[in-house]
């Protein structure tokens, strides 16, 4: 199966440099792009790509919005929104989760990381940089639970190896690399990422990472001074 990106970036050179990176591969191939929200909606309603690889900044209408538009479209539903910007703010981030994004990631990225990105939120994983983590943990611990729609959860229904691989997964670890750092294979962290999801209620990776820190399972460290 090829998966079928669709680049919405308001940067020309940006976007050739994706294109010519993504169809290098023999399992995706860009079907579009985009030089703003608005077309980037209209393209994906034309092609139907499995990706949509968003900007956040861009003329006529922001990535954002574009992001919202698409993920509450019904004939869209099987397309999955990435987002790839060099703004990683709190409010960003929580916009774009909130807005339906399946992943938030830095332009600063390597090309195998986004290629690896593009494949996990292709297979239905959100996908979330170390700075998005960051920035939506301090975000939901500066609210109280009841802003963020989340309670504590309790860890006692989960195994010892998959509290294992929840502390991973709050720490900004894609399943990839979970499974090069625990020696496990990729199916078997996936599983056990489902598993968690499960028995904790989360509804998307985000809200398991923002659990992981609620419940306790991991601390904030204090500033240094």
């Amino acid at each position: 199966m090829t998966l079928r990106v669709l680049l919405a970036d308001d940067q020309a050179l940006l976007t050739s440099a994706f294109r010519l990176l993504i169809d290098s591969c023999d399992d995706m191939e860009v079907v579009g792009i985009a030089a703003d929200g608005a077309e980037a909606i209209e393209l994906a309603r034309a092609t139907l790509p499995d990706i949509v690889a968003m900007d956040i900044r861009m003329p006529v209408l922001d990535g954002l919005a574009a992001t919202r538009e698409i993920c509450r479209d019904e004939t869209l539903k099987n397309t999955r929104v990435l987002i790839l910007t060099t703004f990683e703010t709190d409010e960003y981030v929580a916009e774009a989760l909130r807005a339906g994004a399946d992943g938030f990631l830095s332009k600063d990225i390597r090309p195998e990381g986004f290629l690896a990105a593009i494949r996990s939120v292709a297979a239905g994983e959100t996908t979330l940089s170390p700075a998005a983590t960051r920035a939506l943990v301090t975000r939901f611990l500066a609210r109280p639970h009841t802003d963020s729609g989340l309670t504590p959860a309790s860890l006692s229904d989960l195994t010892a190896r998959e509290r294992e691989v929840l502390i991973q997964v709050a720490e900004g670890l894609s399943n990839d690399e979970i499974a090069e750092k625990m020696h496990l294979s990729l199916l078997t962290v996936r599983t056990h990422v489902q598993r968690a999801m499960a028995k904790l209620g989360a509804r998307h990776r985000a809200q398991l990472v923002a659990m992981a820190y609620q419940s306790g399972l991991i601390r904030v460290e204090p500033p240094r001074t």
